[in-house]
């Protein structure tokens, strides 16, 4: 029974993205987003309680992926179609929304034969990604429910770049602090990544403000990139 638990918090993650598609159809944007950073919560401790059970296995692996897909490709995928959908000239644009998860369905393939990705990131994180998604929604820009050119322009920009970035080699640094040693020196960009986040938050005190932290981590990313090749 032990070795099931993380493959149980893991279809958890599978279950609120299948919820949060469902309410993301029906047009209940706030439901939908909070369902998905359930499944991104549930994403997070589903390794970690495989790794401090010593249970990790290959099925757990892909059993991740797989939910990823669904709630962090799927579900956000149906957000955008509906912002897409009250912001468009014309309906058929809000369709653009459905390369997302093939996007990320690519991104989670790739990652998982990557042995270069064990301590940092090549590309966009699928999950951080759907964030941006979650943010957005209850960004003014696109709570217009209305045809939008100059909205419906940016929104789609913004979607095919994190597409991109989501399949792309550009390194992203891992969140992760290194515990032996917590000094500046060896946790600069971790650090400066969390004074930032400190700040977003403080400056919008809104929901929006993931998606800005998420584009903050992809610029502080870029910058650094080449400490990271330099690693």
């Amino acid at each position: 029974m032990k070795k099931q638990i993380p493959n149980l918090i893991t279809l958890a993650n599978l279950l609120s993205g299948v919820l949060a598609s469902f309410f993301a159809v029906k047009g209940n944007i706030q439901l939908a987003a909070i369902l998905i950073c359930a499944g991104i919560f549930f994403d997070f401790f589903d390794g970690l309680a495989a790794r401090l059970l010593g249970v990790a296995s290959p099925l757990g692996k892909e059993l991740d992926s797989l939910a990823d897909v669904v709630t962090s490709g799927v579900a956000p995928s149906f957000i955008l179609m509906q912002i897409l959908w009250d912001n468009a000239i014309g309906h058929w644009m809000a369709y653009f929304s459905l390369l997302m998860p093939l996007f990320a369905a690519y991104r989670l393939a790739k990652f998982n034969l990557d042995t270069r990705q064990s301590h940092s990131f090549l590309g966009l994180p699928v999950p951080a990604n759907a964030l941006i998604w979650v943010g957005l929604a209850t960004f003014p820009l696109c709570a217009v429910d209305q045809p939008n050119t100059t909205g419906t322009i940016i929104i789609l920009t913004i979607s095919m770049i994190t597409n991109i970035l989501m399949i792309s080699e550009m390194p992203m640094f891992s969140l992760k602090f290194n515990f032996k040693d917590l000094s500046w020196h060896t946790n600069s960009i971790q650090y400066i990544f969390l004074f930032g986040c400190a700040a977003i938050i403080a400056l919008t005190r809104h929901p929006s403000a993931i998606s800005i932290i998420i584009f903050w981590y992809i610029f502080l990313s870029l910058v650094t990139r080449k400490r990271h090749n330099a690693q």
